[in-house]
C-alpha cells in the first residue's frame, strides 16, 4: 500500500565525456561507428508495443557520404496512424492511473540506460544519420536527453506538490490530470534530444502519444524508442510512427481526440498546424494545446567595448557548429565600425583552420548539411548574395554535393541591415555581418530588434557594464534566450530553459517546469468537512 511520499532529488546535469585519443569512450564509439556502417538495419513502426511493417519504405543515408545506406524504415500511412490512435486511446486509462512515481521510474531508468550501455550505440547513430561530430552528438543525444529524462520527473514532482490554501472547515486540493485525449509529438532532425523530449514530456504526466520523428533522424530516434521500451514503458503509451507530414496532419492533427501538439520545426509548418487546428476546432473534444519551438534568425550584437577574441570565437562556434543547423545558431551579426577590421582579420584566420568532412574523422569540426533539399536551399542564398550589389561573400561560399552535402563556413558582408540573408532563416553555415557606424548604435539596435519576425536567441558583447544594460534593454523582446558575452547556442536543461516567442514559437521553455504545465489539466477539489445544514443566512433575521 502506498503510504509514503516519495522524493526525487534535484538532478545534476550529465557530465560531457571528452572522447580524447586513448579514452575508453572514444574506442567504443569508433567501433560502434564501423559496426553500424557495416550492418544496415530495417526499422519498423512501433504501435501498441508491436512492430508493424507497411508496403512503403524509405532509405536512411549518411549526409556526409550519401552513397552509404544505413538501412531502411517503414512509413506509416492512414491505416497505421489510425491504429496508433486506437493504441494510444486503449493505453490511456491504465497509464494515467499508474502511480506517478512508477511512471517517473521508467524515464529515470531510460536515462541510465542511455548514458550506460546504449551510449556508444545512440551517439554513433546520431553522428551517422544526422552528420554530427562526436562532441555535438555527445551534448545532444546523450547529455541533453539524459537531462530531460531526469529533470522532467523532478519538475513533475514539484508541480504536484503545489496545493491551494485552506480555510477553517474546508480542505482544498488540486489534482493534475493528463489532457483529455492523445498528444501528437512532431520532432525535428537536428536534435535527437528534442526527438526524445517531445513525446516523453507529455507522457510523464499520464498522456499517451503519437510520435512522428523527422524522416532524416529516424535511426537515432528509433534507438531512443527501444530504450524507453526496455525501461518498462507500457505498450501504446508512445507509438513510433514515421510518416509523411500530409498524412499525419490529415489523420492525427485533425482527429477529434487530439488534445495537444508538441512540435519543433519550421515556422511555416507550425503555422500550417495551427491553421489546420483552427479549421477543425468544432470537432475536437477539447481545445488542443499547441506548443511549438520554431524558427530563428539569431543575432550577435557587439558594442565598441567588446572583447574581440571572445566575440570572434562566439561568432564562429555560434554560426558553424553543426553546420549552423541549430535553431539557436548565430546567423546575423552587428559589428561596430571601429572593431570590424580586427574582427574580419581574426575571422579569416580562424575559419581557415576549420576542417570539414566525414564524421568518422574526429579532427573535423564541421560535417555535412542534412540532405539535398537543405543543400540546394543554402546554395540558393549564396548565389543570391554573389549576384547582389548589396552584399559580398568575404569568406567561404563554396558548395559540393559530389560525395556529401558540404557547404563551406561562409561569411557574408551586407551593406544594408535589411539584406535578404540578414532577415530570412537559412539553417546552414552562413553568417551575415552588418557593420554599423559607432555613432549609430541606437539605430543598429532598432534594426536588430525589428529586422526579422523571430525572437529565439541572441547575444550581446560588451565590456562596458552600462553598455550591457543598454543593449539588453533595447533587445528585451528580441530573444527568449539571451546571452551576455557568450555565443547564442548551447542551452542546458535546468540552467537555461529554452524557447522564444514572436515567430519562434510559444516560448513554453523546454527544460523547465513551464513546459510540463502545458500537458496537465487541473481538477480543483473542495471538501467541506462539516457541511452546512441551514439554508438562511444570518443577516436575514428580523431586528
Amino acid at each position: 500500500m502506498n503510504n509514503a511520499y516519495f522524493q526525487i532529488m534535484l538532478p545534476k546535469n550529465e557530465p560531457v565525456k571528452s572522447y580524447m585519443p586513448g579514452s575508453p569512450e572514444r574506442a567504443a564509439l569508433e567501433a560502434e561507428l564501423q559496426r553500424q556502417l557495416a550492418n544496415p538495419i530495417e526499422i519498423p513502426l512501433v504501435i501498441g508495443g508491436k512492430e508493424v511493417r507497411t508496403e512503403t519504405k524509405a532509405k536512411m543515408i549518411c549526409p556526409h557520404d550519401h552513397g552509404k545506406v544505413l538501412g531502411e524504415y517503414y512509413v506509416a500511412g492512414e491505416k497505421e496512424l489510425l491504429m496508433a490512435i486506437e493504441a494510444a486511446e486503449a493505453a490511456k486509462k491504465e497509464w494515467e492511473n499508474m502511480p506517478w512515481e512508477h511512471r517517473a521510474t521508467i524515464f529515470l531508468k531510460a536515462a541510465d540506460l542511455l548514458t550506460g550501455k546504449y551510449r556508444a550505440k545512440v551517439a554513433a547513430s546520431c553522428m551517422l544519420v544526422q552528420s554530427k561530430n562526436p562532441y555535438q552528438s555527445e551534448i545532444d543525444v546523450i547529455c541533453e536527453l539524459a537531462d530531460f529524462l531526469r529533470f522532467n520527473p523532478y519538475y513533475v514532482q514539484e508541480i504536484y506538490k503545489q496545493q491551494p490554501y485552506n480555510t477553517d472547515g474546508v480542505w482544498n486540493r488540486v489534482e493534475y490530470r493528463p489532457l483529455d485525449g492523445f498528444v501528437a509529438a512532431i520532432s525535428p532532425f537536428n536534435f535527437t534530444s528534442i526527438g526524445g523530449n517531445l513525446p516523453t514530456a507529455p507522457a510523464m504526466i499520464g498522456n499517451t502519444v503519437l510520435w512522428k520523428p523527422a524522416s532524416t533522424a529516424v535511426l537515432s530516434n528509433y534507438y531512443i524508442m527501444q530504450i524507453l521500451v526496455e525501461a518498462g514503458l507500457p505498450a501504446g503509451v508512445i507509438n513510433f510512427v514515421p510518416s509523411r507530414g500530409v498524412d499525419f496532419g490529415n489523420v492525427v492533427i485533425s482527429h477529434s481526440n487530439m488534445a495537444g501538439v508538441h512540435f519543433t520545426g519550421s515556422t511555416a509548418v507550425f503555422n500550417g498546424i495551427w491553421k489546420q487546428v483552427g479549421e477543425n476546432i468544432n470537432k475536437y473534444a477539447s481545445y488542443p494545446r499547441l506548443v511549438g519551438e520554431t524558427g530563428g534568425k539569431d543575432f550577435i550584437f557587439a558594442h565598441e567595448s567588446a572583447d574581440v577574441e571572445a566575440l570572434v570565437c562566439a561568432m564562429i562556434l555560434g554560426a558553424f557548429e553543426y553546420q549552423g543547423q541549430k535553431c539557436s545558431a548565430a546567423s546575423r551579426a552587428y559589428i561596430p565600425e571601429s572593431l570590424w577590421e580586427k574582427v574580419k582579420s581574426r575571422l579569416e584566420e580562424e575559419i581557415a583552420k576549420i576542417k570539414m568532412g566525414d564524421v568518422c574523422d574526429f579532427t573535423n569540426l564541421m560535417n555535412a548539411v542534412i540532405d539535398q533539399a537543405s543543400f540546394k536551399n543554402i546554395q540558393g542564398y549564396l548565389d543570391y548574395a554573389k549576384n547582389s550589389k548589396d552584399a559580398e561573400i568575404i569568406i567561404g561560399g563554396k558548395c559540393d554535393d559530389s560525395i556529401g552535402y558540404f557547404v563551406e563556413p561562409t561569411v557574408i558582408l551586407a551593406k544594408t541591415p535589411a539584406f535578404k540573408t540578414m532577415v530570412e532563416e537559412i539553417f546552414g553555415p552562413v553568417l551575415t555581418v552588418y557593420v554599423y557606424p559607432n555613432d549609430e548604435l541606437e539605430e543598429a539596435l532598432k534594426q536588430c530588434d525589428t529586422a526579422t519576425s523571430y525572437g529565439l536567441t541572441g547575444a550581446v558583447f560588451a565590456q562596458d557594464r552600462a553598455a550591457v544594460i543598454k543593449l539588453a534593454k533595447a533587445l528585451d523582446h528580441a530573444a527568449g534566450n539571451f546571452y551576455i558575452n557568450d555565443k547564442p547556442t548551447g542551452a542546458v536543461v535546468g540552467q537555461q530553459p529554452f524557447g522564444g516567442s514572436r515567430g519562434s514559437g510559444t516560448n513554453d521553455k523546454a527544460g523547465s517546469a513551464i513546459n510540463l504545465y502545458r500537458w496537465m489539466s487541473q481538477r480543483a477539489i473542495k471538501e467541506t468537512l462539516v457541511p452546512r445544514t441551514v439554508v438562511n443566512y444570518p443577516y436575514m433575521v428580523k431586528e
